[in-house]
Order: structure tokens, then C-alpha cells, then sequence
């Protein structure tokens, strides 16, 4: 579990940078060498290299080289690991919301027993009452 917790953890840091974003949902189209990931990036090559290499380490991209050229594909699994985790919290947003508005229903209907009327019937508030 908690080694789970670690790899979501480097999932969501590779995905807060902006354009690790970039090259992740390139990627998403199919396998792509290291620098077409760097061209609509205004960044040098070894940058891109290090951003590469952080989409590595989290899981979330595999490369592989070949001759002089590194191609890059994306890790499906490391991808749905985050899906699922924003999908249960969603799950659980969501539930609650439903159970609010159950409660909101049921209560609309209910007139408040406790509470004095706030206007006479002349259209003037009422003061309210000393204890």
C-alpha cells in the first residue's frame, strides 16, 4: 500500500509540470522520439531529456533506444492508477452531494416548528422577543 502511495505520488509530480502535460498527451497518440516531444516546447534538448526522464521515473513513460534515437511510449497502467484514484474521490464528492440533496428534499417540505414568523402580516419585520 504504501509503495502505491509513493508511485501516485511521483504520477502526480511528473503531471504538475506544464509541459511534461505537454509531452504526456503527445504521447498519448502513439510513441514519439525525445525530440519531437521537445519541438512545440521552447526548451533546450537536455531539458527535455531531464523532463523525459522524470515521466520515467514515475512510471508514466517507457523509452527505448535504438541506434541514436530514443522513442518514448506511454505506461497506460501508471495512468489509469491516477484515473482511479480521482475517480474514487469523485465516487465519494459525489455521495455525499446526493445525500445533501436528499436531505435538502426531505427538509423543503418540513415547516420549521421552532422558528417565530419574520414579518407580521403587514409586511413589517417583527421584533424580536426578549428571554
Amino acid at each position: 500500500m504504501l509503495n502505491q502511495v509513493a508511485d501516485l505520488d511521483r504520477v502526480f509530480q511528473a503531471l504538475a509540470d506544464p509541459g511534461r502535460r505537454v509531452m504526456v498527451e503527445r504521447l498519448s497518440r502513439g510513441p514519439a522520439s525525445v525530440s519531437e516531444l521537445g519541438k512545440p516546447l521552447a526548451i533546450s534538448l537536455a531539458a527535455v531529456v531531464q523532463h523525459v526522464q522524470v515521466l520515467e521515473a514515475s512510471g508514466l513513460v517507457q523509452s527505448q533506444k535504438v541506434g541514436r534515437t530514443r522513442t518514448c511510449s506511454i505506461n497506460p497502467a501508471a495512468l489509469r492508477s491516477a484515473e482511479s484514484w480521482i475517480a474514487e474521490r469523485r465516487t465519494l464528492v459525489e455521495r455525499r452531494l446526493d445525500r445533501l440533496g436528499e436531505y435538502l428534499a426531505e427538509t423543503a417540505d418540513q415547516p420549521d416548528a421552532g422558528s417565530a414568523p419574520s414579518s407580521t402580516g403587514t409586511g413589517q419585520p417583527t421584533e424580536p422577543e426578549e428571554y
